[in-house]
């Protein structure tokens, strides 16, 4: 794959205005047609979901640097490079079940440590070349999100589902978000807050930080029974998004048609037909929407013919139909036997990881709309305690799984050796259809052996010869060679 990439190399290296490609981000992700583009390159990525990533950067209460910084470090090597992140959470942090301590407390108050926790998270990306989809707001109660809204401005007191065991309670409660004027109101106050605000750790606002590449509107939005108020409140809140920056992408969240699509209130199409959303998403769940049981593996092959109809259904309509990229930014499946134990195995997963994979890569490589993945999800070095199996407390160590939910049920570690090497070979896959130009050993940089690579390369065909990249003979390979090569190319062409 490295021999078409030749020419292109060339050209940055010798004509490149700064030199070598540095780490950090400095264009912002563009759509062009159905795919993704970089400073007019080709951007496909796999990603994982890191929501928490928020408070594990925060200074004070909940947050572990020393660790985020590990994790980053992680993604980088493994070449994931897409981080899915909350940047708003909601409080009061004496609240069930929620991710705490949250961002803003009341309306208009926020807590200073976990947003710098959410600075120093993007400063940090960037350095490592790892973009942030950004979501705003939640549809469920583990960030607070529009239910919280809607308790901050009279609608009550919240009706947990994990409480009542009553999701359609809870639903019916939450689609009054998008008919509440004041909660509305309130969620654009945040949005005034958070795109404008300026980063400490960059001196960037975040409208202008090329880290982000992308708004969402919220973690799986539902119309419910509210639909036409829902769709309104889409291309409203993405208008004025918009109109506070136009440097960065936006998105819904949402989780395509699910299997039920009148009765959750979603139409893939018309939720994702409106001149700024630029690209559409969907998320594929087959234990919870009923077609796979971790205690009967044998119905697996029905879970993955299921999942991936579903997923070139929605390829299909995002091209066909909206003319705009897809991302599956969430899918994943129980350990072995629904076990929560870490040390379990993950044979199933492994093969459901792997067939979504192949199904976005496939996508790509053909130019069709599916430009990106992002699993769910990461815990890395985290761990559930024991008894296994428990939702999380705050104190607990942050895993991949929502506070509401079982710990360990989805998450992937940093021990999970089968699936981190699935992970990382389909990062590599994906990079290699859009790679920096003048990344010759495909390597995410572009450096001197990139240099080393194309001069030994260009001495054994142009010149007869092999004498590697010393050029000048000085048992160096350094910018005097690059520049003894760039003549001597230069005089020969």
């Amino acid at each position: 794959m490295k021999f078409p990439l030749i020419v292109t190399a060339l050209i940055i290296l010798l004509f490149g205005s700064a030199g070598l490609v540095s780490a950090d981000n400095v264009d912002f992700v563009t759509v062009n047609s159905i795919g993704f583009d970089i400073d007019g390159h080709p951007y496909y990525y796999i990603g994982t979901n890191f929501w928490y990533g928020i408070n594990l950067g925060s200074a004070g209460t909940a947050g572990d640097r020393d660790r985020l910084l590990r994790e980053l470090d992680r993604f980088q090597n493994l070449g994931i490079n897409n981080l899915r992140i909350m940047a708003g959470s909601e409080g009061p942090n004496t609240e069930p079940w929620r991710m705490v301590p949250a961002l803003q407390i009341s309306p208009g108050v926020y807590d200073v440590n976990v947003l710098n926790g959410l600075d120093y998270l993007l400063s940090e990306m960037g350095r490592r070349n790892l973009r942030a989809v950004m979501c705003l707001n939640n549809f469920w109660p583990w960030s607070g999100g529009m239910a919280q809204y809607l308790n901050w401005n009279g609608a009550g007191n919240i009706p947990y589902p994990m409480e009542t065991g009553d999701w359609n309670a809870y639903q019916s409660y939450t689609d009054d978000f998008y008919s509440n004027t004041g909660a509305k109101q309130d969620f654009r106050d945040f949005l005034d807050f958070i795109i404008n605000h300026v980063n400490p750790h960059t001196g960037l606002a975040y409208k202008d930080d090329p880290t982000i590449m992308a708004w969402e509107l919220a973690n799986e939005p539902r119309g419910y029974y509210n639909t036409t108020n829902f769709n309104t409140w889409i291309d409203d809140t993405a208008a004025y998004i918009k109109s506070l920056d136009s440097n960065h992408l936006i998105t819904t969240g949402s989780e395509g048609e699910t299997p039920w699509p009148s009765g959750n209130g979603l139409d893939f199409v018309a939720n994702h037909n409106g001149p700024n959303i630029d690209y559409t998403t969907c998320h594929i769940w087959p234990q919870n929407w009923g077609w796979f049981n971790p205690d009967n593996p044998s119905g697996y092959t029905y879970a993955e013919t299921q999942s991936i109809n579903y997923l070139q259904d929605h390829i299909d309509m995002a091209a066909n139909d909206l003319g705009k990229p897809l991302v599956l930014e969430e899918f994943g499946l129980a350990r072995d036997g629904g076990s929560y134990d870490p040390a379990s195995a993950t044979t199933y997963r492994d093969l459901f990881y792997e067939a979504m994979f192949e199904e976005v890569y496939a996508s790509a490589y053909y130019s069709g709309a599916a430009a990106g993945a992002n699993f769910w999800a990461w815990a890395g070095e985290g761990r559930p305690i024991t008894p296994y199996g428990s939702t999380w407390e705050p104190g607990d160590r942050w895993l991949g799984d929502p506070p509401h939910e079982n710990q360990g049920w989805y998450s992937v570690y940093d021990t999970d050796t089968s699936t981190i090497s699935i992970i990382s070979a389909y990062a590599d896959d994906m990079y290699a259809l859009g790679p920096i130009p003048g990344d010759i050993e495909l390597d995410r940089d572009v450096d001197f052996n990139d240099f080393a690579f194309f001069a030994g390369y260009w001495q054994s065909i142009a010149c007869g010869q092999c004498g590697g990249a010393d050029l000048t003979g000085d048992g160096n390979v350094d910018a005097d060679d690059l520049a003894e090569f760039t003549h001597n190319w230069l005089t020969q062409r």
